[in-house]
Formats: C-alpha cells, structure tokens, sequence
C-alpha cells in the first residue's frame, strides 16, 4: 500500500468521548408509564423496547403472592384471559417459575409465541390462583416502539471492500451482511467517529469475536459488531474499514442522525459465532495424563476426567469424521439415560481452522435447535457457556478435545452438577453438524440408550482397552427417487435413513427426520411452468412442540428453516409458496396440518436394509387427530429451473424441485423413475 497523504485538518472533529452523546440521559426504549401498585408494593417503570420486548426499569415486588406472575393480554383491563410472560427467559420446563421478590430490579421480558406490542393492551403483576391483579399498565393505543433500522451498503473504495445492506439492531449492534474484504491491509480495523467521512479522530470497534487484532479477510460472511464501552450508534456519523498505519479509508457507511433504533439492554443477543473461543485459537494439542477412562457407545468413545479443586476436567477421544461432534454430559434423569433436560457439553474440531471447540448445551426438546427450544447451545438461549477448552487435536482419524466445567450448577434452569459424592448418570452421543456449526440430532446408535453411572470422585477408575476401529463398513446409499407425472403429493415426517438415506443423498448433515412425498424419502419432484400442484400437508402444527411443528415451504434455499432466520437473512431467500406476510410485513408459515410421521416398528432397521423398499416395510405410519393442511401452487412462468420444499422452522429436512417446460423431456440419471 502506497503512503496516503492527509490533508492538515485546522479543526479536528470532535473527540467521540467527548460527543454529544454523553450526556444524554438514559435511553430505555418508547416510555409505556409506571406500574400502578394496587397490593405487595409494586414499582417500576415500564417501556417498549422494541415490537416484542418490554423493559421494567426499578421493578419491586415484595415476593409474597403465592402464583405471581408477568401477565400480558388483550382484555379491556387485565383478567383471566391473559397469560405468562415467561421470567426468567432461560427457565427449562413447562411452566415459568412464581414471581420471586425483587427490589430495584431492572427486568427485560419477551412476549411468548411471536406476539408483538400491537398484539397486547396491557401488562400486569397477576396472581393466577386468585385472579387477583397486583399493578398494572396499559399500553397506549398506536404505539410504535423502535425498531431496527437499515443502512446502505459500505462504499467500496479499497481491497475489495463490499457487503450488503447494514442494519442497525440497537444502539450498540450493527450487522454487516455479505462482508467481502481481501485482508491485504496492514493495519484496518472496524473504525467509527464523528465528521462528514472516516478520519484518523475514530476509534477502533472489536470484530465478530470480540478480537482487537487487525482484519483478517472476509468472503461473504454475515458478521455482527457491538461498539465498546458506551459508545452509541447516536455517538457516531459513520461506521467503516480503516487503515490506521496509512491512514486510508477502505470504505464505510453513513449513519443518520434520526435513528429511532432500539436501546441496547442486552435483547439483542450478538452472535460472533456462538461457538467461539477465545483459547481455540492457541489451543494446544490434546495430551491426557488422566488415570480414570471409561469408553462408551460400543467403545467408540473414550472419556477421561479429573476433578480439580470446584471444576472438572474432562476429556473426550472418538474416531469420528471431521465434520461431527462428540457431546457427553449428565443425564436429565438421574438414574436412566435421558437426552431430554440433559447438561452437555458439545465437542468438535474445526478442520478449515485446525482448531477445537467446546460448548455448553441444553436439551429442551428431541428436535434441532430453533432458537428457543430443542438441543441449543446455551448462549443461544440467552444463557452462560460454561464449558471451558483446554485444548484439542485430532490425528489418524481420531477427534480428541480437553475441557472443563464446573462441578455445580451454575445455571438452574439449564445446568446440573456433577457430584463428588454420588454416582452421576451420564450420557453420550455422536452426530452431524450443521451450517451453523451446531450439533444436529444422532441416530439412536449413536446416542446412549443404556443407564451409565460414574463415580467422578474416584482416582483411579480405568477401564479403557481402546477405541475400535471404525473403518467404512461398505454402507451402500440408497439412489434418491424421482417423482414426475404426480399433480398431488402427500407430505409427511420419517426417519432420515442413517447412512443410506438423507445425509447420503444430499451430502448435508441431518437430524433424524426428513419429509417423506408420497411416502418416499426426500424424493426428487419434477413440476411444469403453468400447472397446479397440491401438497397436502401433516407437518404438525403444534407451535409448542417444536420436535412436532414442520411448516411446508417451497424455496430456492437448499437448507430452509426460513422462519428461524433473521430479516437479514431471509431477505436472502426466494419464498415460492407455503408463506405469508401479515398487515405489518412479518412472515408467517400457511400449510402445517396434523402430525404424521413414519415411525420404526422396532429400531432403525437401515442399516440393514439394502434397499428403501426393504427399509419402508420396517417403519409405521403414525398420525395424530386433526386436519391436514393444503397447499396450492402454481408454477409461474419465471420459475427458476430449480427449488427445494423444506421445513419452515427448522432446516435440512427437504430436497429439490425441478422446474421444467410442458413436453420437456426428463433424464434421471442414476435415479430410479418412480412415475412417467
């Protein structure tokens, strides 16, 4: 990079600490009022801080109703009619918790279920078992909370600097979508300041990961910043890449001054990969000293501890692929393998960075994780990653992680401790991730099925002989189906196939369910321009279950799940059919119908199934009461040629849709033609 010559400035902008955002007075969001106190001396000042989050500023309540809770609804004045704002937001279970007492405390609560400011006329301190309302506030009508706002692109100037649009998800957080930048300059950062454009006078903002170190490059990636300190998106003109050596300017985005963005009180959740850690980028390779080992699932795993002071130190070996985790934790029952409420923690090696990876994890549900329940990370439920890497390696095949946790439960509602005295049940598993390098669900082979207990407290517990050899075992896939001709497809939940079926087909991980057309695993579909097709639909249509609630949607996405994406992202994906758009512009999901889901008889017979015809005489059919949804589709003229039906909560559940002409002819390939 040649030197770049900085004309004199007479007079500077203005130091960004000393702007004019420090002394503005505390910004909460849009004021609603005070809770009114008709009994246990209720206090607090309430606001909206966005479309579907209230804030509670100086809450106070004495603790002594007997089924107090946060109470939300759309009655004339508050009344049996409501229903629970969940608080604390992390609970695990069915039911939130009673009201604990509070003083002076500062409270963020979400409205449950997808409902927006416009959706409520009040909020209340109810005690259910008596219907009694303890304070209350109602929501003015026509109010219009903040809301994220959106930016133009960063101008490109230098290094092939380029992205999408820049949105501002609250007063501290920005999202740069579809970030390129080749790396190339000596010394850039993320910069922000105050003056018409970016100048020497600006002050360096973390990257994704929280890192101050300058910029690596970027091919693409979606990224959130959050500005430190104090620093507000009202504090700054612009945000942009700059080279602090040669003072240059690679490119950056204007910011207005009459953003009306929500304040940051910690609702928005930043996610720097969720998963990252600081440690794995100097983690060392794994070498064990441990005397205890215990193997597990057919000696397919190995694990190691040792308890060290108020922590555990535990390491886990498998020969696994690369692109799969291992998870060992405690059991949600105590006495019997159960995934369901259980505290793991999710291990892998990250082979494009050669490094390694631990998280803690929860298990609300039997289903991938959607952001509010299945088999999350804890951190994307708003909690605390207390697993902590030690270090990883991974050689010959063999995946190899070190990390510690603490012996209690540092999180009620997520986490469980580890006894000194007693034996823990324990479980495991293997299995898949996905494209947000989280843990998808295993085959029932590759989990625990069997009670485990250990004595963690013990010193010299080895009963390890080595890890088998798990060679490739001459699986055969099963050829994926073509389906042509067909005007009406039945569209149903089954199991994945293991090894010969989904992941097989698709080259995508999988998570233990798949749609089913016309009762063939995720068969290819062919549809012409100009004809009306019909998906009847029995996805399930429980929103509280997530394990059982699979919208159907037709898109160009290859991975689905459109309704756990952000704005941002499903900007990024063309919709066909199975969604619609509310009087506010939010997307909803129109064919879910009944559940009905093709079961095992037994257990997953695939592997011993050569075929998928063989493989479908060992499964049922299973449906609950209910409807089934329909799903009508037209093909336009300007179809693109190819498209996917998938699962509108979750994703990789579909496969694709070939859009062809009338009278075009149709060449399989290597895949079996069901229907001419």
């Amino acid at each position: 990079m040649n030197a770049i010559k900085v004309p004199l400035i007479v007079s500077p902008p203005c130091n960004i600490t000393q702007s004019h955002g420090k002394n503005r007075p505390p910004y909460y969001g849009r004021l609603i009022g005070p809770l009114a106190d008709f009994a246990h001396t209720i206090k607090g000042t309430v606001y909206a801080v966005d479309e579907s989050t209230l804030f509670i500023k100086g809450f106070a309540y004495d603790g002594t109703g007997p089924d107090a809770f946060f109470w939300v609804g759309n009655s004339p004045r508050p009344s049996p009619e409501g229903y629970i704002i969940p608080y604390p937001e992390d609970y695990v279970g069915r039911e939130p918790p009673i009201l604990n007492a509070h003083n002076n405390t500062d409270v963020i609560l979400r409205l449950p279920m997808g409902r927006r400011m416009r959706d409520i006329r009040w909020l209340s301190v109810w005690c259910r078992r008596f219907t009694v309302d303890f304070g209350e506030v109602f929501i003015p009508p026509g109010l219009d909370p903040p809301r994220a706002r959106v930016l133009p692109e960063l101008k490109r100037l230098a290094h092939g600097l380029r992205s999408g649009n820049v949105s501002v998800l609250d007063a501290r957080t920005f999202y740069i979508p579809n970030l390129h930048y080749d790396g190339a300059g000596p010394d850039a950062y993320f910069w922000v300041g105050t003056g018409s454009e970016p100048n020497p006078y600006g002050i360096k903002v973390p990257n994704e990961v929280g890192s101050l170190e300058p910029l690596r490059g970027y091919q693409g990636e979606d990224i959130e910043l959050q500005l430190p300190g104090n620093l507000t998106a009202h504090d700054i003109d612009w945000l942009g890449v700059w080279c602090v050596q040669y003072r240059h300017n690679f490119g950056h985005v204007n910011i207005p001054k009459d953003l009306d963005v929500p304040p940051a009180l910690g609702q928005t959740k930043i996610t720097p990969p969720w998963w990252y850690n600081p440690t794995s980028s100097t983690a060392k390779p794994a070498i064990s000293n441990k005397s205890n080992c215990r193997e597990l699932l057919d000696r397919r795993m190995q694990v190691r501890w040792e308890i060290q002071g108020d922590q555990i130190e535990i390491e886990l070996s498998a020969r696994i692929r690369a692109d799969q985790y291992m998870s060992f934790g405690v059991s949600g029952i105590q006495g019997k393998p159960s995934m369901i409420g259980a505290d793991l923690a999710v291990v892998f090696w990250n082979e494009s960075t050669s490094t390694a990876f631990a998280v803690d994890y929860v298990v609300t549900h039997a289903s991938q994780c959607d952001g509010n329940n299945g088999v999350c990370p804890d951190t994307r439920l708003g909690g605390v990653n207390d697993v902590t890497l030690v270090s990883g390696s991974r050689k010959d095949g063999i995946t190899t992680v070190i990390y510690k946790r603490p012996l209690a439960a540092k999180e009620s509602s997520r986490d469980k401790a580890i006894s000194k005295s007693t034996q823990t049940s324990v479980i495991a598993a293997f299995g898949p991730l996905n494209s947000r390098q989280e843990a998808n669900a295993h085959s029932i082979t590759d989990k625990t099925t069997d009670e485990i207990k250990i004595d963690f407290s013990s010193n010299d517990d080895n009963a390890c002989e080595g890890l088998a050899d798990l060679t490739n075992d001459g699986i055969k896939p099963w050829p994926s189906r073509i389906i042509t001709g067909e005007t009406v497809f039945s569209t149903r939940i089954g199991p994945t196939g293991g090894k010969r079926g989904y992941s097989a087909i698709t080259g995508k991980p999988s998570w233990g369910i798949a749609w089913y057309l016309n009762d063939l695993l995720i068969p290819e579909i062919y549809v012409e321009r100009g004809q009306t097709y019909q998906f009847v639909v029995e996805g399930g249509d429980d929103r509280t279950n997530p394990a059982k609630y699979h919208p159907f949607y037709i898109c160009d996405s290859p991975e689905g799940g459109f309704g756990q994406k952000s704005e941002i992202e499903q900007k990024r994906q063309r919709v066909f059919a199975g969604v619609s758009y509310d009087s506010e512009g939010y997307p909803y999901p129109t064919a879910a119908g009944r559940y009905c889901e093709w079961t095992h008889k037994t257990i997953d017979k695939s592997m011993e199934s050569e075929t998928f015809e063989s493989y479908t005489k060992t499964l049922q059919l299973e449906c609950e009461r209910g409807d089934q949804a329909i799903l009508n589709w037209t093909v336009e003229q300007e179809t693109p040629d190819l498209l996917y039906y998938q699962c509108y909560t979750h994703t990789n559940l579909g496969w694709k849709i070939h859009v062809i002409n009338p009278g075009a002819n149709i060449i399989p390939g290597a895949s079996i033609l069901v229907k001419e």
